[in-house]
């Protein structure tokens, strides 16, 4: 059924709940995994107090490196066939949900896994939701895993 599933990680628990998932259903499925992690520098507000936005940026990749690293060992000791990206969004336009679902579109997933807070009320207004405007934007299935 599905054989090449997108699933996205940020560092969180609840990510992890969802790189965990994927994983279950590779093996269950023999399915092949793409990783991916996206990290967005554009719609920061950047003040005159504040450091230089490429030692910010590489600070974010390097954190995305490593979210990507850990997940990566996840899956190697599942034994599942799969692969990693960090998706850098460096342009005004783009949002993190529309990247998620664009690079599911590129690499022909059948399924995208995303974890999901459940923030509700001002937090939501406030944080808004990376799963749920992948939901929103995606023409691929989405499977979203709730936090504990």
């Amino acid at each position: 059924m599905y054989k090449r599933i997108l699933v996205t990680v940020d560092g969180s628990e609840t990510g992890e709940r969802a790189l965990h998932e994927a994983i279950r259903l590779a093996v269950e499925l023999q399915a092949q995994l793409h990783i991916v992690h996206a990290v967005e520098l554009v719609n920061v507000n950047w003040g005159a107090e504040l450091p230089d936005p490429v030692d910010i940026w590489d600070i974010l990749t390097k954190n995305g490196a490593d979210i990507l690293h850990r997940a990566e060992a996840a899956a190697h000791a599942a034994g599942v066939k799969f692969d990693t990206k960090l998706i850098e969004i460096a342009t005004l336009g783009q949002r993190i949900p529309e990247a998620i679902a664009s690079e599911a579109d590129s690499w022909s997933a059948d399924l995208i896994v995303i974890g999901t807070h459940g923030r509700r009320g001002l937090n939501h207004l406030l944080l808004g939701s990376v799963a749920e405007g992948v939901v929103r934007v995606a023409s691929k299935p989405v499977l979203l895993i709730r936090a504990n």
